[in-house]
């Protein structure tokens, strides 16, 4: 890989407008260009991993890559969109791994890889992160802008300024409705 840099919200716009135009290319240019900030994101999740740390953080990323360019229907169209929708692939995987570690449990027999990262986890179990996701369905269906306010900082692990400058919001506005979402997910999960 080259050297990490922060990509501008233009270039990121022009390789997606490029790829939904049928460069095939461009979406792996696009890929290279932000895959560190893939990485750190897939790392945030990590420590929040379950008590196992069978979560590998590369195979986050390249399994949240392979979901948006395997899916002809995910088409973002600015920077804004791109890592929203990485942060709900991102989500997706780590629901479906709960999923299998919580069925592995009853006898599922899913093999496991270990994670290579040296990250210390919080502890989290497959359980927890499957209610946060029944709870965010719910909040979803009441609050779209919650919802994907929540996946990315809680699935995506965004800071309040990463998630006001992804969404378009100001910082205040992401403070109010994180604590909006938290209390309505606490309501939930209680």
């Amino acid at each position: 890989m080259s050297e990490p840099r922060d990509p501008s919200p233009g270039e990121i716009t022009g390789l997606l407008n490029s790829w939904r135009a049928g460069d095939e290319s461009a979406f792996d240019r696009l890929f290279a260009i932000v895959y560190e900030e893939l990485r750190r994101l897939a790392r945030r999740q990590a420590r929040r991993d379950w008590k196992n740390r069978t979560l590998d953080t590369t195979a986050l990323v390249h399994e949240a890559y392979l979901k948006l360019v395997g899916h002809n229907r995910i088409t973002p169209t600015d920077r804004v969109h791109f890592f929203a929708t990485a942060a709900r692939a991102m989500r997706q995987i780590v629901v479906d791994h709960a999923r299998r570690k919580a069925a592995a449990r009853r006898g599922g027999g899913v093999a496991h890889t270990a994670m290579n990262e040296s990250d210390a986890p919080a502890a989290q179990s497959a359980t927890e992160v499957l209610a946060v996701h029944e709870a965010l369905e719910q909040l979803e269906k009441l609050d779209e802008r919650l919802g994907r306010l929540v996946e990315m900082r809680y699935f995506a692990g965004l800071s309040e300024e990463e998630t006001a400058r992804l969404l378009e919001i100001s910082e205040s506005t992401v403070k109010r409705d994180w604590r909006k979402a938290r209390g309505f997910l606490y309501r939930a999960l209680r």
